[in-house]
């Protein structure tokens, strides 16, 4: 009996491999039915729909080949990405949206699609494969596979600059909705709020929009902030972060001090705590805090973004110890940290 249990373990053993070997065919699977629009045809149609009326429904191909759509699909079935049901009458399957793809819809208001299709592109995956690299030797991952650091590429190439805008800008509207829902009484005393990092100003707009007593102002790299949209009581300041922050009774900053180191961090939130009143300002950090071995929803995602940090960035994921580190040598003695529905918290520092 010890014998078949070691047998069958080193079996499992194989299988598991396998599986980690090939876990990349899930997302360019899946990155195939958000370049086909897969989700917004079904979505189109109102309810599921053949595997023919998809086919028929893609833009720009006159004779899609079915057979190879099937086998795509039949692998996002099994994930449980799509739905599949045979009709009583023995017609076609019927494919439909679940509760994952529907996040995949491009005309939602929710939809991460953009950021799905930046974070699958080329130039956002080479990095990963200096992943060994960066142990033996350190240095940047992004640089290394695409000859500069992600925010010199951007600013030096228009398509990238585009594509990573515009998933951004998705996720944004995704974590914008969890932190009005999550920190409702966050921002009922600001008169002024400024977006450090702040991208095309999605974020700031949509709370002015709520809290129009609010003056926002959006803040980025000029080559960023060149491509935002006018928003109503909102105003686009090109500038670097690094050398000062605008003025301001709070600042909120999303997805922006995991991209950097700890030394860089402190100086950033450093100079926000100078753009902030000494008693009744605060710096409202939406990130990731790390529960390693946690098991809620979103846990061994933020341990996946923490190596996204090493291949994109020079940044990391932090927990509440190391969170806690970074704002007391930064001047913030004092903090809290929000839950929302979000795979991010908000953490409310203080300078008193």
């Amino acid at each position: 009996m010890e014998q078949l249990s070691q047998a069958e373990a080193s079996i499992r053993g194989q299988a598991q491999v396998w599986q980690h070997m090939l876990a990349f065919a899930d997302s360019m699977a899946l990155k195939c039915a958000v370049e086909l629009r897969i989700p917004d045809i079904i979505q189109s149609h109102g309810n599921p729909i053949s595997l023919s009326q998809i086919a028929s429904s893609i833009i720009d191909s006159p004779s899609p080949n079915i057979p190879y759509l099937k086998r795509i699909m039949r692998l996002l079935v099994r994930r449980k990405i799509f739905s599949a049901e045979q009709p009583s009458d023995g017609g076609e399957t019927l494919y439909g949206l679940t509760e994952v793809s529907k996040w995949l819809v491009r005309d939602s208001e929710t939809t991460v699609a953009p950021m799905f299709l930046m974070e699958t592109h080329p130039w956002a995956m080479n990095p990963w494969h200096c992943l060994s690299q960066c142990v033996k030797d350190g240095g940047n991952a992004f640089e290394k596979a695409n000859g500069y650091k992600i925010w010199e590429f951007a600013a030096r190439n228009d398509e990238f600059n585009k594509i990573f805008n515009s998933g951004l800008a998705s996720t944004s509207r995704v974590t914008m909705r969890a932190i009005l829902e999550g920190n409702k009484d966050g921002f009922c005393d600001l008169k002024s709020l400024v977006d450090v990092g702040g991208g095309t100003g999605n974020l700031v707009s949509e709370i002015v929009k709520k809290y129009p007593k609010i003056k926002g102002i959006n803040y980025d790299l000029p080559h960023v902030v060149s491509t935002a949209p006018e928003y109503e009581g909102v105003c686009h300041v090109g500038g670097d972060m690094f050398q000062s922050v605008p003025n301001a009774d709070a600042v909120i900053m999303k997805y922006i001090l995991h991209d950097w180191n700890d030394e860089d961090c402190v100086k950033l939130l450093k100079n926000c705590r100078k753009a902030i009143p000494e008693k009744t300002g605060k710096v409202m950090i939406v990130d990731i805090v790390l529960k390693p071995e946690g098991d809620g929803l979103f846990d061994d995602t933020g341990l996946v973004f923490d190596l996204l940090m090493i291949a994109h960035t020079e940044g990391a994921e932090r927990t509440e110890v190391e969170w806690k580190k970074l704002l007391e040598e930064a001047g913030f003695p004092r903090y809290k940290i929000i839950n929302i529905p979000a795979m991010t918290s908000i953490i409310e520092a203080y300078p008193q």
